[in-house]
């Protein structure tokens, strides 16, 4: 039988790769090519077929009519073909993901699942960075990443992973001292422990509370969340953080104040650049992150 010709793979992975990134000069980035390379792989791809896919106007390139069709009648083909000759490669071959993550989202909610991850897909290794800015290095250094934030940039693919309400909490010890449901002027006089990243947390509680205008003794900013945990279990003031982080602790020693629910500006987010779906280690962590639930 004979085979049909077809044009040129690396035209066609230059075509999609415009369309999924919604830019020449990103695609010619990720290929590694100069936007004149980019433009005859284009160009050799147009030849072929016999049709314009793209309009041309300065730097800009745009799908034209049949360029939406072409894509949409050649793009699963291409994931299939992808995916069909990532099949064949080696079983041992370890993935490698570079996962950017705050340290106490793993601690309590990823750590403790992975095994279940590991289990369904041995090849898949993570190495983890809990550095901070995160959300300036995923396409970078880092292939995606979990962050805490009111919402991501546009300009990334994101999952929100949950909604969070705000408590504060402290040592049962100063709970005590202080009780249960302190007045402004007794909070007045408390160190208050926020995290560095998350000051609106602290804005949101004192809305709710009917206490805008509460300025504290002194406001102790942290970068880690477990650390939080562990000053206000031993009485260095009162912590305003998630409920998530309060219960998944499990720690005796603290006791929440105020019987309220804060609704939190921050959620948990997943984050990566969206072509970076097509590379498989982010893709098989993507899906059982989102599947599992955490």
């Amino acid at each position: 039988m004979a085979i049909r010709r077809l044009p040129p793979l690396r035209a066609i992975e230059a075509f999609v790769r415009i369309v999924r990134l919604g830019s020449a000069r990103a695609a010619a980035d990720e290929l590694g090519l100069s936007p004149s390379a980019l433009s005859r792989r284009v160009a050799a791809l147009e030849d072929f077929i016999g049709k314009r896919l793209f309009t041309r106007q300065h730097q800009a390139m745009k799908l034209t009519d049949d360029g939406h069709a072409f894509y949409d009648a050649v793009s699963p083909k291409f994931d299939e073909l992808a995916a069909a000759v990532e099949g064949q490669i080696e079983d041992s071959k370890v993935l490698r993901l570079h996962l950017g993550m705050l340290p106490l989202f793993g601690s309590q909610r990823l750590f403790p699942r992975l095994p279940e991850l590991r289990k369904a897909n041995p090849r898949l290794h993570i190495d983890f960075d809990t550095s901070p800015h995160l959300e300036q290095r995923v396409g970078d250094t880092l292939d995606a990443a979990i962050v805490l934030a009111k919402r991501p940039d546009p300009g990334f693919h994101s999952v929100r992973l949950d909604h969070n309400r705000v408590y504060a909490f402290t040592s049962k010890a100063l709970a005590a001292e202080i009780g249960q449901n302190p007045d402004s002027e007794v909070l007045s006089r408390q160190t208050f422990l926020i995290h560095t990243e998350l000051p609106d947390s602290f804005v949101a509680w004192k809305q709710a509370l009917g206490m805008a205008d509460l300025e504290p003794a002194a406001i102790d900013h942290y970068d880690s969340g477990q650390l939080i945990l562990e000053a206000a279990a031993n009485g260095l003031g009162i912590a305003i953080m998630h409920d998530d982080h309060f219960h998944r602790s499990h720690d005796n020693r603290l006791a929440k104040l105020f019987d309220v629910e804060v609704q939190s500006p921050y959620s948990y987010w997943f984050i990566c650049r969206p072509h970076a779906l097509e590379i498989r280690s982010v893709r098989i962590f993507h899906d059982w992150l989102v599947k599992a639930a955490l």
